[in-house]
Formats: C-alpha cells, sequence, structure tokens
C-alpha cells in the first residue's frame, strides 16, 4: 500500500485554524485518511479542473489535488459549504 504526503496551502491552513475545535478533529481524520485511500468513496471531482477534488465532511467541504507522480495530496482550501465554492472567501 503505498502511502501519499499531504501538504496544506497556506489558506488551507488559516482556514482549518478558525475552526472550532470539533469540527477541526473531525476533518483532520478526513485529511489523514486521504493520505492512504485519495479518491475515497463519496469524492468528487471538480468540473473544470484537472485532478482537483472535493469531499463532503458534514456541512464542510475539503477541495485537494492528487500529484499521483509524486504521492502528494494537496489540501488547497477548508469550509462551509456555502463559502468553499467562491472566488473570493
Amino acid at each position: 500500500m503505498t502511502k501519499y504526503r499531504i501538504e496544506l496551502s497556506a489558506t488551507a491552513e488559516r482556514q482549518l485554524r478558525k475552526l472550532q475545535l470539533t469540527d477541526r478533529g473531525s476533518l483532520v481524520r478526513v485529511i489523514k485518511g486521504l493520505s492512504i485511500e485519495p479518491r475515497p468513496r463519496g469524492c468528487r471531482k471538480l468540473h473544470g479542473y484537472e485532478d482537483v477534488y472535493r469531499i463532503r465532511k458534514g456541512t464542510f467541504r475539503i477541495i485537494y489535488s492528487i500529484e499521483d507522480d509524486r504521492l502528494l495530496v494537496l489540501i488547497v482550501k477548508i469550509g462551509h459549504r456555502r463559502d468553499i465554492y467562491r472566488a473570493h472567501s
């Protein structure tokens, strides 16, 4: 089993830090799971992007890209579903 490395963008780190502790904990568990299975059941590929996916956890969304050649999952954005797809957050 190949394990992917997880990296968070500066934006994603900032967004994660702003969340309540309980929400943060559940999202961190989902993110860690992406290192083992970067395309888990329930993830969706975003239209208009190459290798960019989103996964849901309650009312939150995690937007991430996968670089299979580098075994890397880059977390791009984390946030509430009403805000995550907006260009400026």
